[in-house]
């Protein structure tokens, strides 16, 4: 049992060691524990959006609404090194100016930035931006944390579903395959913040598959899978369709 816990202690540090900046030291790093760190993927959700929630609340208390929330977002930002917003920015390239997968693959691989990528960082972060403003301001510090972590978990569903699609690259997979019980690992940490929600909020999940459909049928269709620029995309795009689900439920309401 020690043994156990030891491992598992291992791969979240693994987990937060290589989706944020936070500096973690393992004597006994091994590459292979990325496969076993997928499963910790929306764990480091709920510390990204915790520290999000935290600025935020902090900062509400000395500033406006608007700069709370800047403040927040540039928090996370800073916190996981942009990876995220890197995904969404190749991906949005490479789907959208490619012509083929290996085109699609290559352009992705670029490190230069296109027109698509720079829309799609401009466009994400204003939506993100006013979909919290328009949130009741004692909920946003949960809804943060639900969003980054439920997100997380859209992007290891994705893993589960798909294949890995490309072996170089500066994005590398946690894991070509995932069993059903480290989805299920993988559930409990991205959907535990959804029990702080009234029953009909839970309707903001609903956008938030049509996007994960949406955006799984879109890179299978064009590279017959995922690459890890896919998979920062993923967290990208259904964090906002959480946030503008619970809008549109509230309005609703």
């Amino acid at each position: 049992m020690m043994l156990f816990l030891k491992n598992q202690w291992r791969y979240c540090l693994t987990a937060i060691m290589f989706f944020t900046r936070i500096p973690v030291s393992l004597a006994d790093f091994k590459e292979s524990d990325l496969n076993k760190a997928t499963r910790y993927f929306p764990l480091v959700g709920l510390l990204v959006g915790g520290v999000g929630a935290l600025i935020f609340w902090l900062a509400h208390h000395l500033l406006p609404l608007d700069l709370a929330l800047l403040l927040s977002m540039v928090a996370t930002i800073l916190l996981t090194g942009a990876f995220h917003e890197d995904g969404l920015a190749d991906s949005m390239d490479g789907l959208g100016g490619g012509f083929g997968r290996e085109q699609v693959l290559t352009i992705m691989t670029d490190s230069r930035i296109g027109s698509y990528g720079a829309i799609s960082i401009i466009l994400i972060l204003l939506i993100k931006f006013q979909a919290l403003s328009h949130q009741a301001v004692l909920t946003i510090p949960i809804i943060l944390v639900a969003g980054h972590a439920l997100s997380r978990f859209c992007a290891v569903l994705v893993m589960y579903a798909q294949s890995y699609v490309k072996a170089e690259g500066k994005s590398k997979p946690l894991a070509t395959s995932i069993s059903v019980a480290e989805l299920m690992v993988a559930a409990s940490f991205g959907l535990m913040p959804l029990t702080f929600f009234a029953a009909h909020q839970l309707l903001a999940l609903l956008p938030v598959l049509l996007v994960w459909l949406w955006f799984s049928a879109k890179i299978k269709a064009c590279i017959g899978g995922y690459t890890g620029d896919c998979l920062g995309a993923m967290q990208q795009l259904t964090e906002v369709a959480f946030y503008i689900g619970l809008l549109a439920t509230a309005s609703f309401a």
